[in-house]
């Protein structure tokens, strides 16, 4: 069965990513089905520039094909900043 390992650490994601993917086949594991993933920088200047370094990083760490993301709110008040 194919594997795909979430790079998060929130159990709500986890579950949401677990009902799409398990229906397919696909099984979604964690960070403590595996042991552990490694603490990432996140020094991209976007969102997807953090979801792509931490699914890179993770994935190079763990050999595991991985999915990221980043997200949060910008508002045209603090200049597009979080």
């Amino acid at each position: 069965m194919p594997q795909l390992l979430a790079a998060t650490s929130n159990a709500h994601k986890l579950a949401e990513l677990r009902a799409i993917l398990e229906p397919s086949g696909i099984v979604c594991l964690s960070a403590d089905d595996i042991g552990g993933i490694p603490d990432v920088e996140e020094t991209g200047e976007t969102f997807e520039a953090n979801a792509i370094l931490k699914a890179t990083e993770v994935a190079r760490a763990t050999g595991h094909v991985v999915f990221a993301d980043d997200s949060g709110l910008e508002t045209f008040a603090l200049d597009g900043e979080p």
